[in-house]
């Protein structure tokens, strides 16, 4: 009795799927919508992008090699920027001052480096003295090297 109440109930439940389905409008039977640059297949609840073209960018960060060299997605949308320091070096001081008080302007992060440990990663980037910048490229190659930057506007300005 109950194998014949489960199938009675399936074919119940497959004849409603049907009738559904043939009442559904398909692609064909709707009207096209025109295509303009401003359509997209983004969700209808995705913010929309600023009127003025402005591009948003992921917001600035300040991390630890530590904590990049265990999850880089911590600068994923960012331009990646490593900052040797060493904290008996007064302008590696004024700089990590300068980042604290002012933060780091968005679309980058600045990876603390610990200039007298990380032998190897001052080996890899050529860095010779602490206070010293290297930009990452997308395969962690570097891009540029330069000393001297005192604050995040200034690490910035020197992006390529």
């Amino acid at each position: 009795m109950t194998l014949w109440r489960t199938a009675a109930t399936a074919i119940a439940a497959m004849t409603l799927l049907a009738a559904c389905a043939a009442e559904a409008p398909t692609a064909s039977d709707r009207p096209a919508e025109p295509s303009s640059p401003a359509t997209s297949m983004a969700p209808a609840d995705a913010p929309s992008p600023a009127d003025d073209g402005a591009v948003a960018t992921a917001p600035g960060a300040y991390v630890s090699w530590e904590d990049y060299d265990a999850d880089p997605a911590v600068a994923a949308g960012t331009a990646v920027v490593l900052f040797f320091h060493a904290p008996w070096c007064p302008d590696c001081r004024a700089t990590e001052a300068a980042l604290d008080a002012d933060g780091v302007p968005d679309g980058l992060t600045v990876v603390k480096v610990d200039f007298d440990s990380a032998t190897d990663l001052r080996r890899r980037y050529g860095v010779t003295v602490q206070h010293t910048f290297v930009q990452l490229g997308d395969g962690g190659d570097a891009v540029q090297k330069w000393t001297g930057s005192v604050s995040g506007a200034d690490i910035a300005s020197q992006l390529v």
